[in-house]
């Protein structure tokens, strides 16, 4: 597999840096090189938060440059936005809910929250969106959306899907991974994301 690097942008409370962890590990596990950064200060008072994945033969710094990023996932709307000077200019994919998290001074009202952020990204990228929050609830628990998410990811790195379920099962509560891979096989099958 050639190098892939991955941007995650959400906000705090949204399983980032939970996805973090399961994407480097399911990548470990399938014998790549894998470097990885996050920032979480903010997560604790629902600010944004980032993570970054960085996999392939021979990784040396989990640090991505501005354009370099093959892939952002981005867990709220408005954090693809935030995120997109990250993506290659040329053959990258922007995976985004579309679930909004107004940010303060929305909620002031000092500002209304942007109306053209997915064709903003579309400038800029191919873009699969989705409400994943929503699909999750319909799923049987909104906080599935990350796995989901992951799941339209996963189609884009080589990693088996049995990998994915293993590192699941090491990162998740028992109770919980059925639906987990329930979600990230909706993610990972629907043909009209693709």
């Amino acid at each position: 597999m050639k190098n892939k690097n991955l941007i995650l942008a959400g906000v705090g409370g949204q399983g980032l840096v939970l996805t973090t962890q399961i994407i480097s590990q399911a990548a470990f596990l399938s014998g790549l090189d894998v470097k990885t950064n996050d920032v979480i200060g903010l997560s604790q008072r629902g600010g944004t938060i980032w993570g970054s994945v960085k996999m392939g033969e021979k990784i040396h710094s989990p640090n991505i440059a501005p354009g370099d990023a093959d892939i952002l996932i981005a867990f709220e709307k408005l954090e693809s936005k935030r995120w997109k000077h990250m993506l290659k200019q040329k053959d990258s994919i922007a995976i985004i809910n579309e679930y909004e998290i107004a940010p303060t001074l929305v909620q002031q009202g000092d500002k209304d929250y942007p109306e053209d952020v997915l064709e903003n990204m579309k400038q800029k990228s191919e873009v699969i969106s989705l409400d994943a929050t929503a699909t999750g609830a319909k799923m049987g628990n909104p906080a599935i959306a990350n796995i989901l998410l992951l799941g339209i990811a996963a189609r884009y790195m080589d990693i088996s899907v049995e990998t994915w379920f293993k590192t699941f099962e090491q990162y998740l509560p028992a109770k919980f991974v059925e639906l987990n891979k329930k979600a990230f096989m909706y993610g990972y099958e629907q043909e009209y994301l693709k």
